[in-house]
């Protein structure tokens, strides 16, 4: 069964697209303040596919990202009321107490950790509205920890090039399965 290979295709085909740079710059947009999906799936196959433009797709994801972040501030500010239950339903709010806990602790480093790291970016955003943080410390922090984080992805993505891009039609099921079992290992031993 070819099912990796073919979503493989599929990705690189809609990174190849005339709006995907508009369709990146959404999702990163909304990553940062409500959406849980990470631009990462789509900046890496873009840079990938395009390692000339690696840098823009990597400033665009960046500067949709902060954003996004100042909206889930404001998100933060405004309505944080409408939001707690939904960061309980949806498995956040302990993620809310640690960066509120990391945030009296770190404040500044908090966002920048958190824009750089696979910690859910929103929670933190959010949370620096809920707490009053400065919001220039903020756009800082978060300019500086997602720019990171994209021009890495992205730097990576180009400079593996036409070379990376055949291994990784090679060996794409291979890597596929393997994530696959590893996902549901994990689940198991954090089960048991």
């Amino acid at each position: 069964m070819h099912l990796f290979s073919s979503l493989y295709e599929r990705v690189m085909g809609w990174s190849r697209h005339r709006y995907a740079p508009r369709y990146l710059a959404g999702l990163s947009f909304a990553e940062s303040s409500f959406f849980p999906i990470p631009p990462d799936v789509m900046l890496a196959p873009m840079a990938l596919a395009a390692p000339e433009r690696a840098w823009h797709f990597a400033f665009l994801t960046t500067i949709a990202s902060v954003i996004g972040g100042l909206f889930g501030y404001l998100i933060g500010v405004f309505a944080f009321e409408l939001v707690e239950p939904v960061l309980h339903d949806a498995g956040y709010y302990a993620g809310y107490l640690q960066a509120r806990e990391w945030f009296s602790e770190w404040g500044f480093w908090a966002v920048f950790l958190a824009g750089f790291s696979p910690i859910p970016y929103k929670v933190f955003t959010i949370t620096a509205g809920a707490i009053s943080m400065a919001v220039l410390p903020f756009i800082l922090a978060s300019l500086i920890g997602r720019g990171a984080r994209f021009f890495l992805v992205a730097a990576l993505m180009a400079w593996g090039g036409e070379k990376m891009e055949e291994s990784l039609k090679q060996y794409i099921e291979r890597i596929g399965w393997a994530t696959v079992v590893l996902i549901i290992g994990v689940i198991l031993v954090a089960k048991y």
